[in-house]
């Protein structure tokens, strides 16, 4: 009865993370948006500093109609957005907040399972895309399954750089190996295990499946309500989620002044800093074209990849 307990707790734990982190991270784009682009941003909801916005959001969606076109596959376009909401849910049960024994589910694969999961978005994006009948969503999701196939290959070839770094697929492990120093010899493997995370969750300058200036919305194009809202979040979530995994792997998770008692703290504040760099980059750069899109992942972040795993394998052999 007590590991059932315990089971319950942990993944009580991770279900109240997916339903706050993602809004902190919300509330966390508004205002830094706000700044950057010199407004006030939302300011009236809740009333300090409008911090209950993504809140009246959240019911704004409820009350909305939830429509679906004639033409479109009804249950596959009724499913899709909690297939997108689902992969994100299940990486974070594997991702380890704090030494011991604070992570929901300590796998000796955490890291294959974690990316394998992350692929599952593209099911999503397809199902949207075709279920709804329409044109611009059927190319927005096109573009999305190209994309996240496209950047699937630097993404695991970037984390095999550390996992191989480590000598484990844990990421539990990979945290207690990881040393200041990797830092630097690892610095190319974390530019390119970010910049491909910001890809496989359609964040800007990365956004060519929706593409609101060409596409409506791309594969959102026909949702509205709550089925709206679930898009939304998940992409929030997948904010937390890249957020988290590049501080495990690279920023060395919990490592901190005193990471026995506040080595939680420490994550949180790593994956934080790393989300702030998500949003910063929606407003500092513009949207790539498709071909450009594509001409980074095969042409520079690839041959990248390999070359790192290369300084990798030959570090470990001098080491050794």
């Amino acid at each position: 009865m007590a590991t059932w307990v315990e089971l319950l707790l942990r993944v009580g734990g991770v279900v109240v993370a997916f339903l706050t982190l993602p809004l902190l991270v919300g509330q966390t784009e508004h205002k830094v948006m706000a700044h950057m682009q010199a407004r006030m941003g939302p300011m009236y909801a809740g009333g300090f500093h409008g911090w209950a916005q993504l809140v009246a959001d959240g019911i704004k969606f409820v009350q909305k109609e939830d429509v679906t076109p004639r033409a479109a596959d009804g249950p596959v376009f009724r499913l899709a957005p909690m297939v997108a909401l689902l992969p994100y849910m299940l990486v974070l049960l594997v991702i380890p907040l704090g030494p011991g024994d604070l992570v929901a589910q300590s796998l000796d694969v955490g890291l294959v399972f974690a990316l394998a999961v992350l692929g599952i978005g593209v099911i999503a994006v397809l199902m949207s895309a075709w279920a709804s009948a329409n044109k611009y969503s059927l190319l927005g999701g096109l573009r999305g399954a190209a994309q996240l196939m496209a950047y699937e290959l630097p993404l695991v070839l970037s984390a095999a750089s550390v996992a191989m770094a480590a000598g484990s697929l844990s990421l539990q492990v990979i945290v207690e190996k990881w040393q200041p120093w990797w830092l630097i010899w690892q610095a190319p493997a974390m530019v390119i295990f970010f910049i491909a995370a910001i890809a496989e969750i359609r964040r800007p300058p990365f956004d060519m499946p929706i593409a609101d200036s060409e596409l409506v919305f791309g594969f959102m194009t026909e949702y509205t309500g709550l089925r709206f809202a679930f898009y939304l979040l998940a992409e929030f979530a997948g904010i937390v989620v890249i957020s988290a995994l590049t501080a495990v792997l690279f920023l060395g998770g919990w490592h901190g002044p005193n990471a026995d008692a506040l080595g939680w703290l420490w994550m949180l504040l790593k994956t934080y800093a790393v989300a702030f760099l998500v949003i910063w980059l929606r407003v500092a750069y513009p949207r790539l074209r498709e071909d450009q899109l594509q001409r980074l992942c095969w042409q520079i972040l690839v041959p990248l990849a390999l070359a790192q795993l290369v300084l990798t394998v030959g570090v470990r052999l001098a080491l050794n």
